[in-house]
């Protein structure tokens, strides 16, 4: 009788499991789902901000250091082809071959040590353009994990030359300057449409580290942008 108790006794649900599962759920679906339906607009919609724009300006506020923002956004067609150029060879030699991941450079990355002798880092110029829009500039798993998965929807719903134009458009070049417009007035004096080969290679030197570098001191690097650029046919 105390065991037909017992196994008649109703197992207490673990609704609670469910509701948080559900909570999370909706969190990520909304997610993506403003995410894609940015993708979608930035087909069309110049961004306002980015992420790392947000986190510099939230970054400068906590430090009480004072904070300015130079952001002009370009058609590619106003932004200098020696620029277009110097960017891809220096950052993204296989942008127009890969479909997001440039998995030979990845082997490359892992098989060498990023900081003996390497033109650059693994990431492609759709990572480092969500990293931008989205993500920010911390580094995790987890923020590599959600990266992961949007830069397949960005190369689905936007245009190699759309990104690039983004790309161009939001890359931090130094405290406070965002686009090659912005940097092109800061270093040169010059609009980034007027930028020649040797200046359009001093900005592209200071992408891997836009808060250290200024152009034109890291001679080697320059010149094996130069040299990277020749054997692409530019």
């Amino acid at each position: 009788m105390a065991a037909r108790t017992r196994s008649s006794r109703p197992r207490r649900p673990r609704s609670w499991l469910r509701r948080v599962f559900g909570i999370v759920a909706a969190l990520v679906l909304a997610f993506y789902g403003c995410v894609i339906l940015s993708l979608i607009l930035l087909r069309w919609i110049t961004p306002p901000t980015t992420a790392v724009q947000t986190e510099r300006r939230i970054q400068a506020l906590v430090g009480h250091r004072t904070y300015s923002k130079s952001y002009v956004f370009l058609p590619l067609a106003e932004i200098s082809v020696n620029l277009q150029h110097a960017v891809i060879a220096a950052e993204d030699d296989r942008f127009y071959q890969h479909h997001g991941f440039d998995w030979k450079q990845v082997q490359i990355a892992v098989q060498n040590d990023l900081e003996r002798g390497k033109r650059r880092g693994a990431s492609t110029i759709t990572q480092q353009l969500v990293k931008n829009l989205y993500l920010g500039t911390n580094r995790s798993l987890v923020r590599k994990g959600i990266e992961f998965t949007i830069v397949p929807l960005t190369e689905a719903i936007l245009t190699k030359r759309r990104i690039l134009e983004l790309y161009l458009n939001v890359i931090e070049w130094g405290p406070g300057i965002y686009g090659a417009q912005a940097a092109s007035e800061h270093y040169y004096g010059a609009p980034a449409k007027k930028l020649t080969r040797d200046q359009a290679v001093g900005l592209a030197e200071v992408l891997p580290a836009p808060l250290r570098r200024k152009p034109g001191r890291l001679p080697r690097y320059a010149a094996a942008i130069l040299g990277h650029m020749a054997e692409m046919g530019w």
